[in-house]
């Protein structure tokens, strides 16, 4: 029992004992009164028996004993209060309405070391006045006038709010004084010396531990840049070493390496994703983005691993989700990844579908969903899939490596941008992973492209029913009419004059789209084919071409379905001679001699002009001379570094008006990194170690139609066979 609890029994105690005096004081003059009555009736019946004269006496002298018991009593009461008001370490006193003290423990009167005029009769506001006289508390900033001013205003106060002082000594006070009805007031100080020097002692380590974190930030930028640097070269050479010819022997020693390599900078990204969440660092960067675009990256990034499996990875975008957006780009990308990376980890075979369409009932909340076939979650574990550092454990999947961090990583982010992320899954059958995300429509650059009205009758040929649905439900949200084919017999057993184009898969030799799009052009009835491949790049073959409008790479987006939807009039749009083209010239600012190796060997197969500077001070000079189409630029290189060098090359374009895609090559992956690269003028950044689409699709997309063809004939040919 502490002593705010002893007190209050204490004075349960002498209240009950002074109702008990009030009640026998009541029951004492009742007595007296009776006794007069009977001294009146014996008066008037003197004569009567002396028994009942006896009767009466024996009353009254009871009365007075159990009068004198009750005196007894609340006096023993009285000592008890008293007593265990003097054992409270803490002080204590009591005042009367007048403020003065009635009595005070021996611990509210040693703070005034023996002070003869502090003693029961004097008022609050001389007390106060001599806690500053003999400097017993410390005002601090305030003048004793003021100070005391302060606490006189307080006591006048219906419910005074407690207030802490500090005495002479360091030792810190908490006053608390209650009024009661009457107007006598209980004035506690307790004592918090200790609580206070624990607080101080808490806010030095937690000093001590921001500025450890600090480090340990800085310690985490360092590393991943120093692991970052070398593995570039690792990774990147290992992808260049593949493409060369290899014995079979050889070849598993290159994947074995890649790999490997991979999966360390997967658990290195992890690693510090998961810090960066920890020290409350992981921020969000709004900005205006094509939700369907970073989607795609996602995809054509995880695409070959898919493609190894055997695994079909399929997108099926909202017709009527808005082209742009507002959102972190960046940190949505990662999502994505995570969960397509996580289906892909434990799918074996079928396939994995990444659905994105509106909430039902919403205008900007975009619900996204990552649906496989792969080996599920048991029902008694999906309640810690989003756990740290987690994993299901049994015999099936213990052969997939990981931190089990991803979905721990992935369900912060979703949460820092005011979503949800759930499962569903039966176990042996797969999982789907859905979370939806505010993202508000934003004014588009260029809208999407309309397909003309005319456009009543589409053929669809998959031989994938699941696939074949997707692209058949984005057709009759258009409205238009979709005929479906399993195989090329049945596009010309359906194909007719109200057919406007097919939409075929390319996969021959079972569905070569070439081939059907040449029997389609000699026939009756042409119709120009859109031919999707799951290969990237894929280019006609010289000669193959007739009746084929476009090859777009499966999953196709919608911008780049819709515009051939909508060109379908302007096929025969006449093509610029190939004479009259020129290569694509590209600069790199690299000052690692390796870095340049792999570089080079990346885009061996493309007909571009590459040119090398060693510095940032070379690459400005380089960027006058070449005049180059596209700039890869290192951040860290000796003389100027690539920021330095992006910027002076901007203050000259500010002159000439032409502003050329610089791309960043950095191994510093922090938080807040990007953004400054960004801030510095670079378009956009690639890290360490750099892969091989990541730098091809940037080259693709500063490719204009006054440059060569990027890929060689030889390279086109070996793409369509």
């Amino acid at each position: 029992m502490n002593r705010a609890d002893k007190l209050t029994e204490e004075r349960r105690g002498r209240l009950a004992a002074e109702r008990m005096l009030e009640l026998k004081q009541a029951e004492l003059r009742a007595a007296n009164r009776k006794l007069g009555l009977h001294a009146r009736e014996l008066t008037e019946k003197i004569v009567k028996t002396r028994a009942v004269v006896e009767t009466i006496r024996d009353e009254n002298q009871r009365f007075r004993s159990d009068l004198s018991a009750a005196n007894q009593k609340i006096a023993l009461t009285e000592r008890r209060l008293w007593h265990s008001i003097g054992t409270i370490k803490d002080g204590f006193a009591f005042f009367n309405a007048d403020n003065e003290m009635i009595m005070a423990n021996q611990a509210y009167l040693a703070v005034f070391d023996g002070l003869e005029e502090i003693r029961p009769g004097v008022n609050y506001v001389t007390i106060l006045q001599v806690l500053t006289e003999e400097g017993i508390v410390n005002t601090g900033d305030i003048c004793p006038e003021a100070w005391r001013q302060m606490m006189t205003d307080r006591l006048y106060q219906p419910d005074p709010e407690p207030t802490i002082i500090q005495l002479w000594n360091g030792t810190h006070i908490k006053l608390i004084d209650q009024r009661g009805p009457g107007g006598d007031m209980v004035s506690l100080g307790l004592d918090i010396s200790a609580t206070v020097t624990h607080q101080e002692n808490l806010k030095e380590a937690r000093a001590i531990a921001e500025t450890a974190n600090r480090a340990k930030s800085a310690f985490l930028a360092n590393i991943s840049h120093e692991i970052r640097t070398p593995m570039n070269g690792v990774v990147g050479m290992a992808e260049v070493l593949a493409e060369t010819d290899l014995t079979d022997e050889q070849k598993l020693y290159v994947d074995t390496i890649k790999n490997s390599g991979e999966a360390l900078l997967l658990i290195i990204n992890d690693v510090l994703d998961y810090s960066k969440i920890e020290a409350g660092k992981l921020d969000l960067h709004l900005s205006t983005f094509d939700l369907e675009q970073a989607v795609l990256e996602v995809l054509m990034l995880l695409q070959p691993a898919a493609r190894e499996k055997g695994l079909a990875l399929l997108l099926e975008f909202d017709m009527h989700i808005p082209s742009a957006v507002e959102g972190d780009p960046g940190r949505l990308r990662q999502i994505m990844t995570n969960l397509i990376g996580n289906a892909l980890k434990f799918t074996s075979t079928g396939h994995i579908i990444v659905r994105v369409d509106t909430l039902a009932g919403t205008k900007d909340t975009i619900k996204i969903a990552i649906e496989d076939t792969g080996i599920g979650i048991p029902p008694d574990k999906l309640q810690d899939i989003f756990d740290e550092f987690n994993q299901v454990e049994n015999e099936r999947n213990r052969q997939f490596d990981g931190t089990g961090l991803g979905l721990a990583i992935s369900q912060r982010l979703v949460r820092m941008m005011g979503g949800e992320i759930k499962v569903r899954s039966a176990d042996g059958v797969g999982s789907t992973f859905e979370f939806a995300v505010t993202l508000p429509a934003a004014q588009a650059a260029d809208p999407l492209p309309q397909p003309g009205k005319d456009l009543m009758h589409v053929i669809i040929m998959d031989p994938m029913e699941v696939s074949a649905d997707i692209l058949r439900r984005q057709m009759e949200r258009l409205g238009i009419k979709v005929t479906v084919c399993a195989d090329p017999d049945e596009v010309l057993l359906r194909c007719n004059s109200g057919v406007a184009v097919i939409l075929a898969e390319h996969a021959p030799p079972t569905h070569d789209g070439i081939a059907l799009a040449q029997t389609i052009a000699e026939g009756p009835c042409p119709v120009p084919l859109i031919l999707l491949s799951n290969t990237p790049g894929r280019t006609m073959p010289e000669g193959r071409g007739e009746g084929v409008q476009a090859i777009l790479t499966k999953p196709p987006s919608r911008r780049d379905l819709l515009a051939q939807l909508a060109a379908l009039p302007e096929r025969d749009t006449p093509q610029t001679p190939p004479d009259a083209l020129r290569p694509m010239r590209i600069l790199a600012a690299e000052d690692n001699r390796t870095n340049q190796l792999v570089f080079r060997k990346m885009i061996k197969s493309l007909d571009v002009d590459l040119t090398f500077a060693a510095n940032g001070e070379e690459a400005m000079e380089l960027y006058q001379k070449i005049k180059p189409d596209l700039v890869f630029m290192d951040i860290s290189m000796p003389r100027m570094d690539g920021k330095e060098a992006t910027q002076a090359i901007r203050a000259l374009e500010s002159e000439t008006g032409v502003k050329v895609p610089i791309i960043a090559l950095t191994a510093h992956a922090m938080a807040g990194d990007d953004a400054a690269i960004l801030a510095a003028g670079l378009d956009h950044c690639l890290t360490k170690p750099l892969r091989k689409p990541d730098i091809l699709t940037q080259i693709h997309a500063a490719h204009s139609a006054d440059m060569r063809p990027l890929e060689t004939a030889e390279k086109a040919d070996q793409l369509a066979g």
